[in-house]
């Protein structure tokens, strides 16, 4: 019964914030480029102080030495989930665009807002190595995620100089300096934290806003009755989780261990497939509604694949 409420709490706490970008936009509240706006200061400000918080603080010397098995081991899962997804997506679409689209919410789902959040509640024992099992999703997403998924363009040949602007992004800097903050063991100003922490605080809820707007703008029934939506949702949400239930099961792993990967795999699609797209005037119908039918299905699966998980631990 926990579980099942902290994850309806969650939802209840992200639904309503899309429900206000969906009224504040279908209410003409707002203005047209509120979207476009939003997604700049996302991809200038907000993500880039998750990023930097996310690797200042777990990134040491000391916490990667004392979980450097859990680091491997989702290092590994990683790169095995990035082939998977490419499988998948192109099997999903023949449009390229969706097709990257779909490769990134399968490869790397919303770990971070939801994961953090869930993990934190249900599991604060082990809370420190999640965060450091979430690392290489991290690095994972902002070295190849961001310009080779959602960055690049998919009708023209790439030059390398346009290559090179899609990998040296804010979000890829951000990580960078993070690292070698946290492995010189650097001490940051209270100020400039408090600053970090505040502006990487503001990232998921403005994203929940944004999908709202964006859902807004776009074509409902279109979105509601897209059958690979919802394809790709049960993919992320029950088949995948379920795959590594089973090879928990075959396998028996450290409990620490199997905990992360879990929970890791069983969180909904991610948000970056909005907010990123967004900012660079690319179409994030489909992605939006990714979002909001995936972060509804897992009030449901989420519970489900715990309690499965917990069965066969």
């Amino acid at each position: 019964m926990e579980l099942f409420n902290t994850t309806l709490n969650q939802m209840a706490f992200l639904f309503l914030l899309i429900l206000i970008g969906y009224g504040l936009r279908k209410s003409n509240f707002l203005p047209d480029n509120t979207a476009k706006v939003l997604s700049k200061l996302e991809n200038a400000i907000f993500i880039p102080a998750l990023v930097l918080r996310t690797f200042v603080e777990n990134f040491t010397i000391e916490k990667l030495a004392s979980a450097g098995s859990i680091f491997s081991v989702s290092l590994v899962i990683a790169i095995i989930m990035i082939f998977v997804a490419i499988g998948i997506s192109k099997c999903c679409t023949k449009d390229r665009y969706i097709q990257k689209i779909f490769t990134y919410g399968l490869a790397f789902s919303n770990f971070g807002f939801m994961g953090n959040a869930v993990v934190s509640a249900l599991f604060p024992n082990i809370f420190f190595e999640y965060l450091i099992f979430t690392l290489p999703l991290w690095s994972m997403i902002y070295i190849w995620g961001v310009p080779t998924l959602l960055l690049s363009e998919t009708d023209t040949k790439q030059t390398i100089k346009d290559r090179l602007r899609a990998f040296v992004n804010p979000m890829l800097i951000s990580m960078l300096v993070g690292m070698i903050i946290g492995i010189a063991g650097i001490k940051l100003p209270g100020w400039f934290s408090s600053a970090v922490s505040s502006s990487a605080d503001c990232m998921s809820p403005i994203a929940m806003l944004l999908t709202g707007i964006t859902v807004a703008a776009s074509d409902l029934k279109k979105i509601l009755t897209n059958v690979r939506i919802y394809i790709v949702s049960v993919i992320r949400l029950i088949v995948i989780p379920l795959i590594f239930i089973g090879i928990l099961y075959f396998v028996k792993p450290d409990n620490t261990l199997a905990i992360c990967a879990v929970c890791s795999v069983a969180m909904p699609l991610g948000l970056n497939t909005i907010v990123i797209p967004n900012a660079y005037g690319k179409d994030t119908t489909v992605a939006a509604g990714m979002a909001v039918i995936s972060h509804l299905m897992s009030c449901i699966t989420i519970p489900l694949i715990f309690m499965l998980m917990m069965k066969v631990l």
